[in-house]
């Protein structure tokens, strides 16, 4: 689950798309790069969040396993790509 694309689905950041940095029982631990980044993300319930099908590149995944400082330029990065193949 880590590395995957997600979008929220509830709260004051719906339709918001995040990257899972970490998961944690029923709980889903969100970086967007910017305001919730890596170090601090942001804790919200699954049943909040749309699942996609994309994750992020291996690169990336591998920053994300090893918790590298900077992993929020490529959290940043890897979601305005995403973006811009959705559209």
């Amino acid at each position: 689950m880590i590395g995957r694309f997600v979008i929220s689905k509830a709260g004051h950041d719906k339709d918001k798309v995040y990257v899972v940095v970490a998961e944690e029982g029923e709980y889903l631990y969100l970086s967007d790069g910017r305001l919730k980044i890596s170090a601090a993300p942001k804790k919200k319930k699954r049943k909040h969040v749309q699942l996609t099908n994309r994750f992020v590149g291996e690169d990336l995944l591998s920053l994300l396993e090893n918790r590298d400082a900077n992993v929020d330029n490529e959290i940043r990065y890897a979601i305005k790509q995403y973006l811009a193949q959705k559209e």
